[in-house]
Parts: C-alpha cells; sequence; structure tokens
C-alpha cells in the first residue's frame, strides 16, 4: 500500500482544541437554526414580554393612580374680593400649601358668570365670598361631576385651611354624582371595558375569522362595536342603574371607541404582523388608560400623562363621556375628533397597506 497523505482542509489545520471549538461553533449554529424555525422562539419572546409587561401594567396604573398629587386646579372666586383680598388670599395660599399645587383662582364678575365657567368645566369649584365674612360664612362650590378626585381634596383641603386661617368655609357639591355611582369611576370602567373589548374582538376576527376581506373586516368591527356599546349602556343604565346615561348619545361614544380599539389593532396587524398586540396594549392600556382622568382626574395626574391622555382614545371616551352624562348643554368637540381621527388614521393605514394585512381571501376577478 502506498502512504498516500490526504492534505487536511483550508483552514482545518490547528491543534485539537481548535477542532474543539469549531465543532461546538458548528453546533451551536446549527442549535440555534433549529430554534429559529420552531414554536419555541415565539414562545420565549411572548414569556420575556409578558414578565416584563406585568410590570410595566402595575407600574403605569400605580405612577398614575396611587398618589394623586393636585399641580393646576382652576378655581372661579366671586363676591367682595376687595373688600377681604388679604384673607382671600391667605385662604388660597394656605389651599395651595395644603394641595402641594399652585390653585388657580380667577375672579368672575358675578355668580352667573362663575356658574356657566363651572358648567363649561374651566374651573373645578367656585368660591363666594360674603360682604361680611365674619357674619356669614363663605361657600366653596365643588363639582364632583368635573372630577370626583379634585372635589374630594379640595373639601378636605377648604376645610382643614378654614380653621388655621379662621376663614371658615362651607361646602357644597354643585354638581354631584349620580347616586348609584357615588366615586365617579363608572364611566372610567364603561371606557375600559370598550377599548378592551374593542381590540380583543379585533384579535378574534384575525383569529376566527381570518378570511374576511377588508371592507368586510371593517364592516364586522362596526358591527361587534355598535352591539357592544349597546351591551356596556344597557347593563349599566338599564340593569345596574349606576348612571343615567342620555342613551344614544352615551351608546355612540362607546361604540365609537370601540371600533377605534379594534381598528387601531388592525392598523397595527397591518404593519408588523403577529406582534400587533404589543403597541396596542401599549397605547390603550398602558399609557391610555391611566391617562384618560377617569380614576383620576386629569389636574391630579402627573403633568405628561394629564397632557397626552386628551388625546388617546381612553381619554378623548371618558371626556365625551363626562360631557353627555353631566353636562349635556356644554359639549365640546375635541374628544369626538380625537376618537374619529383614530378610528380613520387606523382605517386609513389599513386600506392603504391591506395587501400587507394576513387575512383575506382571493375573490373573482382578482
Amino acid at each position: 500500500m502506498s502512504d498516500q497523505r490526504h492534505p487536511l482542509p483550508h483552514g482545518s489545520r490547528g491543534t485539537p482544541g481548535s477542532h474543539h471549538a469549531q465543532d461546538h461553533d458548528g453546533a451551536a449554529a446549527r442549535w440555534w437554526a433549529w430554534f429559529k424555525e420552531s414554536p419555541f422562539l415565539p414562545a420565549t419572546v411572548l414569556v420575556l414580554i409578558v414578565g416584563a409587561g406585568a410590570g410595566l401594567f402595575a407600574g403605569s396604573y400605580t405612577y398614575a393612580m396611587a398618589n394623586p398629587t393636585p399641580r393646576h386646579i382652576p378655581v372661579a372666586v366671586v363676591g367682595d374680593t376687595a373688600a377681604h383680598e388679604e384673607r382671600a388670599d391667605a385662604f388660597a395660599d394656605a389651599m395651595s400649601e395644603d394641595l402641594r399645587s399652585s390653585l388657580d383662582l380667577s375672579e368672575y364678575p358675578d355668580r352667573a358668570a362663575a356658574d356657566e365657567a363651572l358648567e363649561a368645566q374651566k374651573v373645578f369649584a367656585v368660591l363666594s365670598i360674603p360682604a361680611d365674612p365674619d357674619r356669614e360664612r363663605p361657600v366653596l362650590e365643588v363639582s364632583s361631576a368635573s372630577g370626583a378626585s379634585v372635589a374630594e381634596l379640595l373639601t378636605q383641603a377648604a376645610r382643614t385651611v378654614g380653621e388655621k386661617t379662621g376663614l371658615r368655609v362651607a361646602v357644597r357639591d354643585a354638581k354631584p354624582l349620580d347616586p348609584g355611582d357615588p366615586r365617579g369611576l363608572a364611566l372610567f370602567y364603561v371606557t375600559l371595558a370598550a377599548v378592551v373589548a374593542g381590540f380583543i374582538g379585533a384579535i378574534q376576527l384575525s383569529v376566527n375569522a381570518k378570511a374576511l376581506n377588508p371592507p368586510e373586516r371593517i364592516a364586522f368591527t362596526a358591527a361587534y362595536s355598535l352591539l357592544g356599546g349597546f351591551s356596556i349602556t344597557a347593563i349599566v343604565d338599564w340593569v345596574l342603574d349606576a348612571v343615567d346615561f342620555p342613551f344614544v348619545h352615551s351608546w355612540m361614544i362607546l361604540a365609537l371607541t370601540m371600533f377605534a380599539s379594534g381598528m387601531v389593532f388592525t392598523m397595527f396587524q397591518t404593519l408588523i404582523g403577529r406582534w400587533a398586540m404589543l403597541p396596542t396594549w401599549g397605547l390603550m392600556v398602558l399609557i391610555g388608560n391611566p391617562s384618560s382622568g377617569g380614576a383620576v382626574s386629569w389636574p391630579l395626574l402627573p403633568s405628561l400623562l394629564g397632557a397626552v391622555g386628551r388625546w388617546l382614545p381612553p381619554g378623548a371616551s371618558v371626556n365625551a363621556q363626562h360631557s353627555a352624562v353631566y353636562f349635556p348643554g356644554h359639549q365640546h368637540v375635541q374628544p369626538y375628533l380625537v376618537l374619529a381621527g383614530w378610528a380613520i388614521l387606523s382605517c386609513a393605514v389599513f386600506w392603504i397597506w391591506r395587501h400587507r394585512h394576513p387575512g383575506g381571501r382571493e375573490t373573482d376577478g382578482s
């Protein structure tokens, strides 16, 4: 036999240790290639996302609601403020110190103008200074309907500060909440239900009705939104008697909220596919619901959340419901424009890039 020597492949010359390292690297590459194609990769990603998301979920609600701190509370002042300016200023300064905020006092020419500002939700309370505060007590009229948490803080602070300054103030509720909703949380809960049910409905359509084409998907999203809005309104008003809704008006607000929420998920699903739940949950639940002003009024929220919340569907929905239920003569157009804007934007993005959506089916002539 001839002693033939076969040269090693290029790059394989070296010590046994280098062969071991190369074998290890090759095994790792093969394992990673297998792992990427297996169901374990998305499952592992979901484990990490859900774990982190649970903490973020708890943190966002705790940050917004656990320790509400007043920052800017507008209050109307009427009456003989010139004659008792020193005592009124002392009362206002003491209130601001007690509330750790800047109590924004604005003088109004008469009681009618102050009441109009309260109805228009420009102020959260009206302080009436009598001509002779030694014989007649000043009156602080709060508005629980504008924000139960703000009204509660103002009431507590006024009674405490009145004793310190000698300007004892009688506190009344000019716009009380419905008896079935003494904490003012029902509007927050109905909005939360509409938001969550809205995107869950869209998720279920993508799973169980995947073959729907774009016009059909939009139509069915609108259909479950109308039915869901009716169901929420009927149960909270007719069955539980918690809030006396202007039925059709509140129904349409909730239906538009559900539709906007469902189409936001559909938009994100069109743009990023199976991970659409992440931005939807972040936008609607992690940021939108805590900043909506439903559980904690906007003047008590961290300033950034208070500013952002008005421009997201949950905040717009709560704002629209507040006006519809408690201030029907002073509707604001902004919340309706916000809800409609999110719905239109989501539908437009979905329609323009509908070819990227994972659902749909071939139709005749396509």
